[in-house]
């Protein structure tokens, strides 16, 4: 299994440099794509990776890690968390629980815990093929049976619950898996999701219009279909390509 694209907040400078250098030694497990140092540096950072595994600190500089997470999950399905903190704090602890932490580490963070916190954070990830070995040929459920597909000729999909909608450049089928099964199926060089509802076959894109926050594909046949995105959508899309 790949390293999780991990992202360490801490406001504070020297439990953020030891915390990474800790993380040094499970670099095969985790793979630090940024640090941040306060509330609206890890908002964004968050929202542009994208990351599978968050450290976070309870704390940032007078602010709320539950906060932010609540704000996260208005645009994203939210990563799996790994709280820090210097006091032990049962609000804050209950607030995690219901956030389905991952774990709640005091400070000093020593080697034992923290290796047993990436453990857990591991198991919670399915094993998944690197893009090379992913299908070019899927079947899917449906309502009544299944759907047999090239992923080339999937235009975009939206979530419906626990259910998506598949669309070509000639129909749209309903399909009986997630938009997160859809995302762990398909190479993520190619199909970006670009929202909490949305993934999008990037290899299609022939125009976005920003105002609009509309996307037009093209197939290979000359047929073009029109997409409206969210705000995230539009954006994630335009900083992808």
């Amino acid at each position: 299994m790949k390293p999780l694209k991990t992202i360490v907040v801490e406001d504070e400078r020297l439990p953020r440099l030891s915390l990474l250098q800790k993380l040094e030694e499970f670099r095969q497990e985790v793979e630090v794509i940024d640090s941040c140092d306060n509330y609206d540096s890890a908002l964004q950072s968050i929202l542009r990776h994208q990351p599978e595994l968050l450290f976070l600190d309870i704390q940032l500089q007078g602010r709320d890690a539950i906060q932010l997470l609540n704000e996260v999950k208005q645009t994203l399905p939210l990563p799996h968390v790994i709280f820090t903190t210097a006091y032990a704090d049962r609000k804050y602890l209950m607030s995690a629980i219901k956030l389905s932490a991952v774990d709640y580490l005091l400070k000093p963070i020593g080697r034992n815990e923290l290796a047993a916190a990436i453990t857990k954070a591991r198991q919670l990830y399915p094993e998944r093929p690197e893009a090379s070995a992913l299908d070019t040929r899927l079947s899917l459920r449906t309502a009544n049976g299944k759907l047999f597909i090239d992923v080339a000729d999937i235009a975009f999909i939206t979530a419906d619950g626990n259910y998506s909608h598949l669309y070509t450049f000639s129909n749209q089928e309903d399909i009986m898996e997630s938009l997160a099964a859809m995302e762990q199926m398909l190479d993520p060089a190619v199909f970006l999701r670009v929202d909490r509802c949305t993934i999008v076959n990037t290899q299609r894109v022939y125009k976005l219009n920003v105002k609009r926050r509309l996307c037009t594909l093209l197939s290979p046949e000359g047929m073009t279909l029109d997409m409206e995105l969210s705000k995230t959508g539009i954006e994630r899309l335009m900083k992808f390509l």
